[in-house]
């Protein structure tokens, strides 16, 4: 199987109907994108606000990632507001926070990135708020850092959005699509490239895979060492995004399918890799 494959081995929220309009080899086409840039530092943002804490998809994946690119010599700055808290305060890795009237030349200006990356991060939407998938604005509890992902296409700056549902960064790729298909309204940002999973941190799980293989290192870390952190996030105020459980679970899925998804990954990297 491919990455794409298995990243989407478990829809059901329609992505699988999505792929159809993307790239045959999405996933890899943004790991060699990524990976003939210039060494730089990379923008990474997460952090999705549900029922009062954080959700446990997409800063497992940004963590994992941001892992990754330092390992290829790209310097990771994730970026975020209160609703992650310092979760990645003792990673290694460098944390921006953002406020409601944070100005994107800035802060783009000061970091000066090779790239920006969003691991399930909500984006506005056709109605012009900030909605989760059962429709309710949570606009008051996101701060829009989407706006840095407009600015950067402007400024010719590549850009990843990584989600699974469509209203997050990126999905305004597909925006037509996701608002006919999917029945709802959809993120309008646009990114230079959008990778679809079934959950977000599979995604940012499949991207590290391929950059593993385009660079001979197992760059994807054992199940346990992501289930690690995932249990940190829980005991941090972290929730399952769809279960509404504190647990060290993503979207509602068992973790013995995460344990699947995250094996079936790491068998691609090791064989192109070996």
């Amino acid at each position: 199987m491919t990455t794409e494959e298995i990243i989407l081995s478990h829809s059901h929220r329609g992505m699988d109907i999505l792929k159809d309009y993307l790239p045959l080899r999405f996933v890899r086409r943004a790991a060699r994108r990524i990976n003939e840039l210039p060494r730089g530092k990379v923008l990474i943002t997460t952090g999705f606000y549900v029922d009062g804490h954080p959700e446990t998809d997409g800063p497992a994946g940004t963590f994992v990632l941001a892992s990754a690119l330092r390992q290829i010599g790209f310097e990771p700055v994730i970026i975020t507001d209160s609703v992650c808290s310092n979760l990645f305060a003792d990673t290694g890795h460098a944390t921006l926070f953002c406020e409601n009237d944070f100005v994107p030349e800035e802060i783009l200006n000061s970091v000066d990135p090779v790239s920006l990356i969003s691991v399930e991060r909500c984006g506005i939407n056709t109605d012009g708020v900030y909605a989760n998938m059962l429709g309710a604005d949570i606009s008051e509890h996101t701060a829009p850092v989407d706006r840095l992902f407009k600015t950067a296409m402007n400024a010719g700056i590549y850009t990843v959005g990584i989600g699974d549902g469509g209203n997050e960064i990126g999905m305004g790729n597909l925006r037509d699509v996701i608002s006919c298909k999917l029945n709802i309204s959809s993120c309008i940002v646009e990114t230079s490239d959008l990778i679809i999973a079934d959950v977000s941190n599979w995604g940012a799980y499949a991207l590290c895979a391929e950059l593993g293989i385009l660079n001979g290192k197992k760059l994807l870390p054992e199940y346990k060492y992501i289930m690690s952190f995932m249990e940190r996030m829980v005991d941090s105020g972290y929730i399952d995004g769809v279960t509404r459980q504190h647990t060290a679970t993503e979207d509602g899925y068992p973790p013995e399918v995460s344990f699947q998804i995250i094996n079936s990954l790491l068998e691609v990297q090791s064989h192109g890799t070996d």
